[in-house]
């Protein structure tokens, strides 16, 4: 470990006690979500809809795991499948170049998995004529619908270390069946990252025209389902080391 690494976790401590900069964290967290602030990135050229300190840690994530597969559940404008998919292919030139070989994207195996239940023909279309299209494979259904879980599972069967990123409908009953369904589907000392678990610790009146809600939300489904689950572990370094995230509580470590 590096200097610069050890030196994390004690700047932590002091980053958790400080009532401060918690506080003010929070309030930004608030206020950013009422200004939908998310939506203002993109990722080479695609809107990403994610804050860029999650953008960090999901890279920090992807070069640690170094996985073949990525499943998503929520494709939007595809920005994050865009994302996932050119992390992916800096893995394979990196490894490449490590092995002193050329790089040649036509033989890897590692792909980006995205589901969602409405995939707008704008958002294929432009997804479709990216760069990083040829890693990334879409099936449009419902993530909870038996069929498309079934074929999800089939996929992920051919691979050896996979990471999963929930971020479609953001009920709690959704996302427990989600994490029911695709959980088990993380390799062990990957991740199962659960987003939107911020919408608990938001003002009620937050997302008046949604579903969810403080008491019903991907925070309490995470909580409901490490209680019937025990593989699995709240990374709680992450989220306090970015103070800014959207899935506090949701980086979902897979220990057995």
């Amino acid at each position: 470990m590096t200097t610069f690494a050890a030196d994390i976790p004690a700047r932590l401590d002091s980053m958790r006690n400080h009532e401060g900069l918690q506080s003010s964290a929070m309030a930004f967290l608030r206020a950013s979500a009422r200004a939908e602030y998310s939506y203002n990135y993109h990722w080479l050229g695609r809107p990403i809809i994610q804050y860029p300190q999650d953008i960090v840690a999901m890279q920090e994530l992807i070069w640690q795991i170094k996985p073949d597969l990525i499943i998503e559940t929520g494709i939007a404008h595809g920005g994050s499948l865009i994302f996932s998919a050119s992390m992916l292919a800096q893995l394979d030139m990196h490894e490449a170049i490590e092995a002193g070989t050329m790089f040649d994207p036509a033989q890897s195996k590692r792909r980006v998995l995205g589901v969602d239940i409405d995939i707008r023909p704008h958002n294929r279309d432009a997804i479709d004529a990216h760069p990083m299209r040829s890693r990334i494979e879409m099936i449009e259904g419902s993530s909870i619908d038996a069929g498309i879980v079934q074929q999800v599972k089939e996929i992920a069967a051919g691979y050896d270390k996979v990471l999963i990123c929930l971020d479609s409908n953001h009920t709690h009953d959704h996302v427990l069946q989600e994490l029911r369904a695709y959980a088990d589907l993380t390799s062990v000392d990957s991740y199962c990252v659960v987003f939107d678990t911020l919408i608990e610790d938001m003002e009620d009146d937050t997302y008046p025209d949604r579903p969810w809600g403080k008491g019903d939300n991907p925070r309490t489904a995470v909580e409901a389902y490490l209680k019937e689950n025990d593989c699995f572990e709240t990374d709680e370094d992450i989220h306090d080391r970015l103070l800014i995230t959207v899935a506090r509580g949701g980086f979902l470590r897979r220990v057995k």
